[in-house]
C-alpha cells in the first residue's frame, strides 16, 4: 500500500467531506475543552508489514497514524483552503509556476531540542524521493535546495501549479542523515515513549511549533482484523476505533455511551485490472467488466449501505468529479465486448484479494459471483497482506486495491495512472492521459477544469480501474472523546486537537 500506500490526501482542489456524529448520549457537546489524559486507539494493521521509515510504504494504518503525530509533513488536509499548513507554514510560488519556496515554522524544532533547519527538509525530501521515487515526491533530488536557514526551494522542469497538493501528508521531516528511526525523532505534536511490535505510547509534544495538544498521550492498539477493532470498541478496551467499518458502526449506533462517525467518500474500494498486457490488456475486456458489476448490489452487501456506487473515476469527492459519468449493469452488452475482443472464456482467472480494509475480501468473491453471469470465471485467492505487496501488487492481471482518500481527481490520477508513476497499479500507459495530466498540473481556472474533466474522460473509457463505489468511513468513538478530525480519508490521523471530557 503506500504512502500508506493509501495515504492520498485532501485535494488542492476543494474537498467535501462530512461527519456525522450519533448515538452520543446526554453529554454536553459544548463543554469546554479540557487539558489531560490518554487517548487509547486502535487501528488496522499485522505485525508483519510493520514498517518504522516514515519515507517507506506504511502499510499498516497503525503505521501510518503513529508517523502522522510522531513526524509533521510540509502540508496536510484542509477543509477550506484544502491545503493546511503544517510544518510549512506558507508557500509561494515563482512568477512561472516552475518552482515552489516553502517556509519553515518559526520556532520548529526536533523532539530531540535541535532546530529544524532547511538542511533537515532538503534531505529529508531527497530522501523520500529516493525512497518512494516519484510518486510520493514530485521533484527530482537535486531540484530541492535550500534558501537560506528556513526556507526550501522545489523546481520543476514544467510550471506546476499543484505541488502543495502534491506534498501533503507523505512529506515527513526527520534530522539530516537519519538511516535508524527507532527513536523517530520528529517534529510532530507528540513524541514516541514507547514502541512494541506495532503498538505504540506517544506523549505530548510540549514545544511543538503549533497549538500544543490537549491529550497527555495516545496510546496505538494495532488489531489484526475489523471484527477484533470493533469488538474492542464495544467493549470498553480502547476509546476510538478507525476505520472500523459499517458493521460495527451499525451495532454501536444505538448505544448511549458510543458514538459513531461517518465520512462520506472515505474510501475506494475496488480492482485494479492489468491494462499493459495479459488478460485484461484490450479496453473492451475491461469495459465488459465494469458493465458486468451489479454496483448497487455490491454498495449494499459489502458496506451494508454505507456508501455511494461509482463509475470507474478515482477522486470522487473533488468538486470536479463528473457526476453524469454513469455506468449501470449490462450483461448482455458485456457479453458481446468479450467476443469481440476473443476473451478465453473457458478458462478461470487468478483475482487476488487480501483482508486489508472493511469488506474487501467479501467484495471480491460478490464480483466473481456477479461477473461469472458475463462468462468470466474469476478464482478469487485469499493472500496475506505482505505477500500481496511483494508478488501481486503492481504485478498481477486483476486484484483488489483500496484508497483512502478521495478528493482529487488530478492527485489520484497523477500518482497511479500516469507513466512515470512507480505507483502505477493498473500499468496504465497512455500518451493522451499524460498530457491531459501535464496540462492539469500546470493549469489553473478553466483550463484546470477541462483537463481535470479530460482525465476522466479518458479513465472512464478505457482506464485500468474497476471503482464500483465508495465506502463512507465509519468510527467508533466513546461519547467522553472530542474534536476528532471532521475531514474524510486519511485526514482522520489528525488526532491532535481530540481531546477527553
Amino acid at each position: 500500500m503506500s504512502f500508506t500506500r493509501r495515504q492520498l490526501f485532501r485535494s488542492g482542489v476543494g474537498v467535501t467531506a462530512l461527519l456525522l456524529a450519533a448515538a452520543c448520549g446526554t453529554d454536553d457537546r459544548s463543554a469546554t475543552a479540557q487539558r489531560g489524559g490518554t487517548l487509547r486507539v486502535g487501528a488496522l494493521g499485522t505485525a508483519a508489514r510493520s514498517e518504522r521509515d516514515p519515507h517507506a510504504n506504511l502499510s499498516n494504518d497503525s503505521d501510518f497514524l503513529i508517523a502522522s503525530l510522531v513526524y509533521d509533513a510540509l502540508t496536510v488536509p484542509g477543509a477550506d483552503p484544502t491545503v493546511a499548513a503544517r510544518l510549512a507554514t506558507r508557500w509561494e510560488p515563482s512568477a512561472d509556476n516552475r518552482s515552489w519556496t516553502f517556509t519553515i515554522a518559526d520556532g520548529a524544532t526536533f523532539h530531540n531540542g535541535a532546530p529544524v533547519t532547511a538542511d533537515d527538509v532538503v534531505w529529508s525530501m531527497r530522501r523520500l524521493r529516493s525512497v518512494g521515487g516519484a510518486s510520493k515526491m514530485p521533484v527530482a533530488e537535486n531540484d530541492i535546495v535550500a534558501d537560506g536557514p528556513n526556507r526550501v526551494v522545489f523546481t520543476m522542469p514544467t510550471p506546476n501549479t499543484q505541488l502543495p497538493l502534491l506534498l501533503r501528508l507523505m512529506t515527513f521531516t526527520v534530522p539530516k542523515d537519519t538511516t535508524d528511526f527507532t527513536a523517530a525523532i520528529g517534529t510532530g505534536p507528540f513524541r514516541l515513549e514507547s514502541y512494541q511490535g506495532g503498538n505504540a505510547r506517544l506523549v505530548r509534544n510540549e514545544r511543538w511549533h503549533g497549538t500544543p495538544p490537549l491529550l497527555d498521550a495516545i496510546e496505538v492498539t494495532m488489531f489484526d482484523s475489523v471484527t477484533a477493532l470493533g469488538n474492542a470498541a464495544l467493549g470498553g478496551q480502547i476509546d476510538l476505533a478507525s476505520n472500523v467499518g459499517a458493521i460495527a458502526g451499525r451495532t454501536a449506533a444505538g448505544r448511549g455511551d458510543l458514538q459513531v462517525i461517518r465520512r462520506a467518500d472515505d474510501t475506494m474500494l475496488g480492482v485494479a485490472m492489468r491494462a499493459a498486457d495479459g488478460p485484461f490488456a484490450d479496453a473492451r475486456v475491461r469495459t465488459a467488466l465494469r458493465l458486468g458489476v451489479d454496483r448497487t448490489a455490491l454498495v449494499n452487501q459489502v458496506h451494508s449501505g454505507y456508501g455511494t456506487v461509482a463509475a470507474d473515476v478515482l477522486g470522487t469527492a473533488d468538486p470536479l468529479y463528473d457526476t453524469t459519468l454513469r455506468r449501470d449493469r449490462d450483461v448482455e452488452r458485456a457479453k458481446t465486448f468479450l467476443r469481440e475482443a476473443g476473451f478465453d472464456t473457458g478458462r478461470s482467472y487468478p483475482f487476488v484479494t487480501k483482508a486489508e480494509v472493511p469488506g474487501e475480501v467479501e467484495s471480491a468473491k460478490v464480483i466473481a459471483s456477479q461477473l461469472a453471469e458475463i462468462g468470466v470465471r474469476l478464482d478469487v485467492q485469499v493472500v496475506e497482506s505482505a505477500a500481496f505487496y511483494d508478488q501481486t501488487w503492481l504485478n498481477a492481471p486483476l486484484y483488489t486495491v483500496s484508497w483512502g482518500t478521495n478528493d482529487s481527481v488530478l492527485f489520484l490520477a497523477d500518482k497511479l495512472m500516469t507513466s512515470g508513476t512507480n505507483r502505477n497499479e493498473t500499468a496504465f500507459r497512455d500518451p493522451e492521459f499524460d498530457a491531459a495530466d501535464a496540462k492539469a498540473l500546470a493549469a489553473s481556472g478553466d483550463e484546470y477544469t477541462r483537463a481535470v474533466r479530460e482525465l476522466q474522460r479518458i479513465e472512464f473509457e478505457r482506464g485500468g480501474y474497476l471503482v464500483w463505489g465508495m465506502a463512507d468511513g465509519v468510527d467508533i468513538a466513546a461519547s467522553t472523546v472530542r474534536d476528532l478530525p471532521t475531514l474524510g480519508g486519511f485526514a482522520r490521523v489528525q488526532l491532535e486537537r481530540a481531546w477527553l471530557a
